[in-house]
Order: C-alpha cells, then structure tokens, then sequence
C-alpha cells in the first residue's frame, strides 16, 4: 500500500497515502482501544464539526485572519462532511484521553486534506492549507470540540423527543381504546379501588409526555456555548469581534438557536448543562422502566396470573416449556434503562473530576450521553411497534375481579362508614364471600337499590359522593 511522510513534533509517521485523516488521527488510532465504537459511527457529531470548522472559516476570512481563498477551500470541504462524506475517515474510539483532541484534529485533518484535493494539491501538502494553521485558526480542542458536541446533542434529541412523543401517542390511544374496560386499581400490590383500564394507559401517556418539557429545558441550556474562548476562556489567538461573528455563521449553518456564553472562562470547564440533560435521561429511563414492570405485571399469567392484558406474543419463550411465551419487549426495554441509569452515574463522576480550567473527561461524557439517547430512542421504537400498539385487553376477566374484590367496600364508607365496612372486608377474605353478599343480604345495610346506584360503571371510575 502506498504510503505517505506527516510529522508532528513528536515525530514522523507513515500514513496510508489514500486515507484523509493524518499522523494525530494515526496516533488515536494506535493509543485508544477501548470500546471499539468509532466517532463514524456517530455521523451526527461529524455532521457537527462540518458545521464549526465552515462557521469558523467564515468568521475568519471576514476578520482578516483567514486567506479568502482557503478559507473558501475549508469551507466547501466542511460543507462535504455536513453532508455526510468521509464518515469511514473517522475511525478514532470516542472514549480518549485529550478532552477531545483527536476528535478535532480528525477533523481539521480531514477537512485540510479534502480542502488540498479539491486545491489540486496532494494530500499531506498543508502549506496550501494547514489543519492547525488554517481549519485550526482561532479555535482550540476546548470549545469547538464541545460546541460541536452540544450541536450533535440538540439534533439528536430532537429525534428521541420524536419517538418519546410517539410513544406517549400510542398509550393515549390505547386509553382511548380500553376506556369502558372496568379494572381494580392496586396500590402496594394490593387490591385498592375501581378504575378503567383507559385511565391506567392515559396515565402512562401523561406520565411519559412530562419527560418532553424537560428535554426542550435541557436543549435549551445546551445551546450555549464557549465557541471563541480557544484554549480557557480568554479568547487567546482569535481576533477581536470573532466569538459573535462566529455564532452568527454557526447558527445559519447549522439552523439552529445557539448563544454565546456570557462567561467564556466559566463557560469552558463547566459541565452542567450535561448533568442536567443526564439526569432527565435517567428520570425518563425510569419511568419507562416502572411503566413496563406494570405491563410485565398487568399481562402475567396467562392462568396463573393477573391476566388483564395481552402483549403481542413476539417469540417462544422457553426451550423447555412448551406454549410459553414471555414479555421480551418490556424485558428488553427495562435492561436498556438500566443502562442509561448506570450511564448518568457515569457522567456525574466524569463531570466533578474536571480540575481548574477545563473538564477532561468530554468524550466519555460524550459517549454517554451519545449511548443512552440512542439506546432510549430505540428503546421507545421498540416498545410502541412491537408492544404497546398490539395490546388487547381482557375485559371480561377485569370485571369480574372488580366485582370479587374485597376492595370495593371502600365505595361504601361514606354511607355505612369505615369501622362497619372492615368488618365486612374481615368477614368476606374469611369466609369468601363476597361484598355485595353481606352488605347486602346478610346485615342489609345497603339497599339493593342503593348498591346498584353505587356500583354503576361510571361511579367506580369517576365517584360522586353518595352518602345516604
């Protein structure tokens, strides 16, 4: 294979001569093994170099700081990334030591060396066009590293606010579908009182439609940034009035809302807006998870068990058991929030170990962040196609365990009150009779007529007062 002489100043390096990337992209590639997941396989976050490195051109040549004519080369070479070219030319790990070096450098290299071909000039020849000198010019690693991060952030939650929304949809739907469906509630795993079934799946939609607020708040902090405070804040080596003209072209490149932080030196270290974004990962996680344990609980059975509801059934659940089929989609959407919440504590560690000026440990915050919003897009994916829009209700069954419950004697304490209705709980889970039986027969103290007006389909899912 033909090769290619780069240097750093820690040396010379051969360099496969058809590849874009260069000898600090080589040495990436030679130091971190670690999870085997490359920066390619996030294209959003390339897609998001494209856009700082094409902002910071234009910035630069408007200000004198930049060649015109380079900084036209720089800019239709990061326009090429943008549009999804040279992912395969990203192939560092995305945990690395250097707060994000590599990732930079990667992309100053490829964009110089993609920038030189279109220049007619061979790759590796950075006189015409310099990955420090001029893709580089008044930035550093510490704020086009992360703005770049924020931005592929802000992209990618808006698709996992798509599919939690979609998701949130399809169990409104499924409300809507199962609201004459009379169930017992249940609080402690105990029988507690009447409600619908359409109630329980409207109170999942309306729990998970909660998280959407928090995401926009999350992307809302996210868009500030440091880009134009180079190295720590001070704005070292870029010419006066960048970091505002900067934002300007960052914003019309990319389409987005972002501001300048007011502090820059603050602004450069801290990680805040990542915890907060982390934790609302997590607190969604979480819900997610409790709202499968449910439908884990509410379809067990299917003779055995509750047996309210119906999972679509997705595969043979048992190489032993013949006909069992289990909740894998719930079952696999719990492990995926486990992982998430696993990742916030991650990222808690990751942002308190940043020492002085900067936060070191970017990329494994990356990484996680990057990990759980995809794994909690797909987890959302999974559970409406394959889970939530199949589920059927067994409304036969659900009534006739209202109407079993001891549980119901609750709808009579305003009339007979609390002290003579516990008897008749005691009485019935002693005996097995049921509630109606005593209250109504046996000591008469409700009326049939009463009990009928009590007991109606409406009363137990929306109670009136009824006290006589």
């Amino acid at each position: 294979m033909a090769q290619r002489v780069e240097h750093d100043f820690l040396g010379e390096k051969e360099i496969p001569k058809d590849v874009y990337y260069g000898i600090q992209t080589l040495r990436a590639i030679e130091n971190f093994h670690i999870t085997g997941i490359q920066m390619k396989s996030e294209p959003i976050f390339v897609q998001a170099l494209g856009y700082v490195k094409k902002a910071a051109a234009q910035a630069n040549a408007d200000l004198g700081a930049l060649d015109k004519g380079i900084a036209a080369a720089i800019v239709k070479a990061s326009d090429r990334l943008i549009n999804g070219e040279f992912l395969d030319q990203f192939p560092t790990d995305l945990i690395q030591g250097g707060a994000g070096t590599s990732v930079n450098m990667n992309a100053n290299e490829v964009i110089a060396n993609v920038a030189l071909e279109m220049m007619g000039k061979d790759k590796g020849n950075y006189d015409f066009c310099h990955p420090n000198n001029h893709v580089n010019c008044s930035q550093s690693t510490n704020d086009a590293y992360p703005t770049a991060f924020r931005i592929a952030l802000i992209n990618k939650l808006t698709a996992y606010s798509d599919s939690l929304r979609e998701l949130a949809d399809s169990f409104h739907a499924k409300g809507q579908e199962f609201s004459q469906v009379l169930k017992m509630g249940r609080t402690q795993l105990q029988d507690a009182v009447p409600m619908s079934m359409g109630d329980e799946f409207m109170a999942f939609a309306t729990n998970l439609r909660e998280e959407l607020s928090r995401i926009e708040d999350s992307k809302r902090l996210i868009s500030e940034v440091n880009m134009g405070a180079t190295a720590i804040g001070t704005g070292v080596n870029a010419p006066k009035g960048y970091a505002e003209l900067v934002i300007k072209y960052l914003n019309k490149a990319s389409g987005l809302s972002l501001s300048l932080a007011t502090d820059l030196i603050e602004a450069t270290y801290d990680t805040g807006a990542y915890v907060q974004l982390s934790g609302v990962l997590k607190r969604t996680a979480v819900k997610v998870s409790k709202i499968c344990n449910d439908l884990r609980l509410l379809s067990s059975g299917p003779r055995c068990g509750l047996n309210e509801i119906n999972l679509p059934p997705m595969q043979p659940g048992s190489s032993i058991m013949p006909g069992k089929v289990n909740p894998v989609i719930p079952e696999v959407v719990n492990q995926t929030a486990f992982y998430v919440i696993g990742a916030d504590l991650t990222l808690t560690l990751a942002a308190e170990a940043g020492q002085l000026q900067l936060n070191v440990m970017e990329p494994v915050i990356g990484f996680s962040l990057f990990t759980s919003i995809t794994y909690m897009t797909n987890a959302c994916n999974t559970l409406r196609e394959k889970c939530v829009v199949g589920i059927t209700a067994n409304a036969t069954r659900t009534q006739e365990m209202v109407m079993q419950s001891i549980g119901i004697v609750t709808q009579l304490n305003p009339i007979i009150g609390y002290e003579k209705s516990a008897a008749i709980a005691k009485e019935a889970l002693e005996t097995g009779k049921s509630v109606h039986d005593i209250a109504v027969k046996e000591k008469k103290l409700v009326t049939q007529e009463k009990w009928d007006e009590i007991f109606t389909f409406e009363n137990l899912i929306r109670p009136k007062f009824i006290n006589s």
